[in-house]
Order: C-alpha cells, then sequence, then structure tokens
C-alpha cells in the first residue's frame, strides 16, 4: 500500500524542532559524496531483512549493512552478533560527524534505497541497546528523500527535511522518545539513495 504524501516533497518545514535534530546541508562536498555513493553501492555486502510483523512474514523494502566494534550488538535482532569490520571509508565519515555530534559512535548502519518503491515505515530507535535517549548520526548520498517526523502523542504535529546529497543529520536525545520518523515510498521516480546512521550499542 502506498502511504500517504501528507508531507511537502522538497524543503524543510516551518518551525522545526531544533531541539530535537538538527540539519547540516553539503556536509560532504558534491564529488566526494559521489564517490562515496558510487563505492557503497559497489562494494558494500548488502542484505534484504525478513521481519514479522503481526504475524506474517515481510521482506524489508531496502537493502541494509552493519559494521561497528567486535562487541557491539545487533540492535535488530537484539542478540550477539558480529558486525562487519569498519572500512576506511566509513571511520572518515565517522571522524567528521563525532565532533558535530558530540559522541563516540561503535557502530552504524547503512541502508540502501534503489528508487521509490524501497522505503522505511513509521518508527522510533528505541531498542534496548541503544540505551536511554540515543544520539544518531544520520548521513545521506544520492537521491534527495523528505524524511518526515510526526509527534507521537499528536500527530498533526509532523514536519519534513529534505536530505540532500551529502547531508549530515543529527538526531538528539528525546527524539526517539517523542517522535516517529520515517521515509516514505513515493510514486515519483527516484534514483538510488545510501543512507549511514551512526549509533552508539551498548
Amino acid at each position: 500500500m502506498e502511504q500517504l504524501a501528507l508531507f511537502p516533497e522538497a524543503g524543510q518545514s516551518r518551525g522545526l524542532p531544533t531541539q530535537y535534530l538538527e540539519y547540516f546541508p553539503k556536509f560532504i562536498e558534491p564529488f566526494a559524496g559521489q564517490r562515496s555513493l558510487e563505492h557503497f553501492i559497489a562494494h558494500t555486502p548488502w542484505t534484504q531483512q525478513i521481519r514479522t510483523m503481526y504475524t506474517k512474514e515481510v521482506v524489508t523494502p531496502r537493502l541494509t549493512a552493519w559494521y561497528g566494534d567486535p562487541t557491539s550488538y545487533d540492535y535488530q535482532s537484539l542478540i550477539r552478533s558480529v558486525p562487519l569490520t569498519w572500512t576506511p571509508e566509513l571511520l572518515m565519515i565517522k571522524d567528521l560527524v563525532e565532533p558535530l555530534a558530540g559522541v563516540e559512535f561503535n557502530s552504524v548502519l547503512l541502508n540502501y534505497y534503489r528508487n521509490g518503491n524501497d522505503s522505511v515505515a513509521w518508527h522510533s530507535d528505541k531498542e534496548e541497546v541503544l540505551g536511554k535517549d540515543p544520539i544518531i548520526a544520520s548521513v545521506s548520498f544520492g537521491q534527495v528523500r523528505s524524511f518526515d517526523i510526526r509527534n507521537k502523542q499528536d500527530h498533526q504535529e509532523h514536519y519534513s527535511v529534505k536530505l540532500e546529497h551529502g547531508s549530515f543529520l543529527l538526531m538528539k536525545a528525546g527524539l526517539q522518545e517523542n517522535w516517529e520518523h520515517r521515509i516514505a515510498k513515493s510514486s515519483r521516480p527516484m534514483g538510488p539513495r545510501v543512507n549511514l546512521t551512526f549509533r552508539v550499542v551498548k
């Protein structure tokens, strides 16, 4: 089922709650960003997860890969697993985002949105292994997609951020507790997008 387009497809909503998130366009310059996009698409061992929803198994509508320190947990399955080893490219971006986030991250989830049919439904990153009030650093390459957020208590309070090529979105403490977010499907033609979300897994 196609998700409703309740949010603007371009630009940022007015009144964005900056106490919960902060947006940095052109965080990585376009040429370097294009090289990163092509590298991650070609060299990441992408997998497609199967999740159980309402007693049914469904295929996640995007590809993912999990990298991190050897002691990390897989946040999706909540079991101890061995993440993929950090690559020089990931470590370079990690070094760029940590000073702005004020956090030393120990893992990163990569998401590959191949076209407009790939998406992530409304959710909060509230897994126990992420701890209380997690801070998450998100870097995007490729196709511009709208990052929608809505207040858990009042869905009429909603905003959207256009995640541009080479941009950085900092999700601050309190966002996961009070808000949900998504990347909606789109009926418009969409090119590939790779998103990196750096996290601290406890």
